[in-house]
């Protein structure tokens, strides 16, 4: 038995030198080894980690060099005041809730979102009003907001405090965010968005735009998952008509008192990179990318999702759900990742662990997909690596049963979220579940969207649902053995 599980087995990793086409955005480190600046921060790391003694300044309190790069940051982004956030994302997400909404403030929220928004709900006591998310036949997963759904919750909630949305998704797909914002904004809501995979938006007119330009009120960016900086980085951007002696409260709050300048400084330089080297650098490889996205899609049973694709998906979306609406309900694809969708007698998993097998770690995969983030700092040999152990994989071992993700109905809300902590709970056979209220969040992965969000009532649609789910063989998180949790 080691005396050093976690550190060996970190060695063990990256002793394996996978081509990293994953989180982080620095890729190793070979983002900062881009310019000089950068170099001499690898060169002199642990130097960098360092406390708040004099000529380092106080995050919870600045007056100079991180207020300099505070404002350097939020210009560059052209919102009203930014944050360097050393929590991650789901710090961000806390942070703008909370100095959004107060207790008990009636509040509407897309389904497919992220635990730290849960878990904001419950922990400020909001009170929610879920929209859909359509799931795509052709991806067989879920793929934006369902924007009738939408349009319909808010016209019976016109008396909700505000919107969180999340743009984009795991896949890249860009929901319309503007017509949102449009819509929120009739009705004087705030629009939150949690846009942890869009910190690079924006930087190319081959990117979708950024949501701090199109106009929400406050947004998250996850710095580290597409851009040169340390895993646990992140960015929230306040626009016009915010209350900002609010927002400095929750965002001290939320982050440690101990922050990292190992963080800070890396949140300085992915800003700086953007800033003087982005738009050149990500066309540069956003071409590569496309080269071989071209190639890939002409390997029979692999397809590679991409910004042409954007119409077929609206046109689908319309067909499917028999919406007459002119809406666009996707208004763009980040095209700095690959979805990878399979034939439906392929397996996402089987191929992701086929990927690792050769070297290659993939973000993520579901029944049907796996998903590759890249950054400028991907090299052209990766690519082309990537291509040739797709063409020589023999489809065959990637056979498995086919599953068909469905689309399903928001449950009734019985029970506020935030009331579950306190109430008495059991578990019970699901056979013996339905009218009683679900004590916990039960979602299937994929699509990762919840059947129940915890003090929904358990009817007898969602109990069909999540048998089927588990009859061919998705996983599902809130149920044990055979039970799921209920208040008694």
């Amino acid at each position: 038995m080691s005396k050093l599980p976690l550190l060996e087995g970190v060695l063990k990793y990256v002793k394996e030198n996978n081509i990293s086409f994953c989180m982080p955005g620095h890729k190793g480190g070979r983002g900062f080894y881009d310019n000089p600046i950068g170099r001499e921060f690898l060169e002199n790391f642990l130097k960098f980690d360092v406390t708040e003694v004099e000529g380092v300044d106080n995050l919870h309190n600045a007056e100079g060099i991180i207020k300099e790069a505070s404002k350097l940051l939020s210009e560059f982004y052209g919102s009203k005041k930014s944050y360097f956030l050393v929590n991650g994302s789901t710090s961000g997400n806390l942070a703008m809730i909370f100095s959004s909404f107060n207790e008990g403030d009636k509040i509407i929220v897309e389904r497919n979102c992220h635990r730290s928004i849960f878990n904001s709900i419950i922990m400020r006591k909001l009170k929610p009003v879920y929209v859909k998310n359509i799931i795509s036949e052709r991806l067989n997963a879920p793929i934006c907001v369902d924007l009738e759904h939408f349009s319909q919750v808010l016209e019976n909630n016109k008396d909700a405090k505000g919107i969180i949305v999340t743009y984009p998704n795991y896949y890249g797909i860009c929901s319309n965010l503007e017509f949102i914002i449009k819509k929120c904004k009739n009705y004087g809501m705030k629009v939150l968005v949690d846009s942890a995979h869009g910190a690079h938006f924006g930087i190319s007119s081959k990117l979708p735009q950024s949501a701090v330009k199109l106009g929400a009120d406050i947004i998250v960016t996850s710095a580290h998952k597409t851009l040169p900086s340390l895993t646990q980085t992140a960015y929230l951007h306040i626009n016009e008509g915010q209350d900002i002696d609010k927002i400095d409260f929750y965002v001290s709050a939320f982050l440690s008192t101990s922050p990292s300048y190992l963080f800070l400084c890396s949140m300085d330089y992915a800003r700086f990179y953007l800033e003087n080297y982005g738009k050149h650098k990500y066309e540069e490889f956003l071409n590569v990318m496309e080269y071989y996205r071209n190639k890939i899609n002409t390997i029979e049973g692999i397809y590679a999702l991409g910004r042409d694709d954007v119409n077929i998906l609206n046109k689908d979306i319309k067909d499917i759900q028999k919406y007459k609406s002119e809406i666009d309900y996707i208004k763009d694809i980040d095209n700095t990742r690959y979805v990878i969708n399979l034939d439906k007698r392929y397996n996402g998993h089987l191929l992701l662990k086929y990927l690792k097998v050769h070297g290659i770690q993939a973000e993520m995969s579901d029944t049907s997909n796996v998903v590759l983030i890249f950054s400028p700092f991907n090299e052209e040999k990766e690519f082309e690596k990537l291509y040739n152990v797709l063409k020589e994989c023999d489809l065959k071992t990637l056979q498995q049963k086919n599953v068909e993700l469905i689309n399903y109905d928001i449950p009734k809300i019985e029970i506020m979220p935030y009331e579950i902590i306190n109430k008495k709970k059991e578990y019970i056979n699901l056979d013996n579940c339905i009218g009683r209220i679900s004590a916990e969040n039960i979602v299937p992965y994929p699509p990762g969207v919840p059947i129940l969000v915890a003090g929904e009532l358990i009817d007898k649609k969602s109990l069909e649902i999540i048998n089927y789910y588990r009859e061919i063989g998705i996983d599902i998180l809130g149920i044990k053995e055979d039970k799921l949790k209920v208040i008694t």
